[in-house]
């Protein structure tokens, strides 16, 4: 039987559509990387544990979040660590890793960046990552979808909101 990590890792894309958000206004909610329990769903906890938020090396420890495998007899909580790698706030894109955690991500990477279109802005996630013991990759790619989705529905929201406020 072969070895879980000497199979090729698993990648994957996702995308949301902001329809009536700028990209630029969409960046600065999603650069704030110890904000994350903002905007994506079931996540209860995003904290720093080192660096200052948006400068590569800083790592953020993230929380509470359900996963298609997460089972209510596993007891405990789901927790990751993950490190900025990368930012570029002109490209309005980032990348990070999970440097430690409990829920069996081995060499995840993900980069995430913001789109411009004429009705607004997309919002992508790239990930790859050595095959999880108890997923497949169609429960990741779920993962990461329906959690970008919430996203961009909460984000459009809070976009929303704001405009409202500012056309007063």
């Amino acid at each position: 039987m072969a070895n879980v990590g000497q199979q090729p890792k698993w990648e994957g894309k996702s995308c949301a559509k902001l329809a009536g958000c700028k990209a630029e206004q969409v960046w600065l909610l999603l650069q704030d990387f110890f904000g994350l329990d903002k905007w994506f769903p079931s996540l209860t906890t995003c904290l720093p544990v080192e660096g200052v938020s948006g400068q590569p090396g800083c790592v953020r420890f993230c929380a509470g979040f359900k996963t298609p495998v997460s089972g209510s007899d596993k007891g405990g909580m789901n927790w990751t660590k993950q490190k900025l790698l990368s930012i570029d706030p002109i490209k309005m894109v980032f990348s990070y890793s999970i440097v430690d955690g409990n829920v069996g991500f081995n060499a995840y990477v993900s980069t995430v960046r913001v789109l411009s279109n004429e009705h607004g802005c997309d919002i992508e996630w790239k990930y790859e990552v050595e095959p999880v013991k108890g997923w497949t990759l169609g429960d990741l790619d779920f993962f990461i979808a329906s959690g970008l989705q919430v996203m961009a529905q909460r984000m459009e929201a809070a976009l929303q909101v704001f405009q409202a406020t500012m056309d007063q």
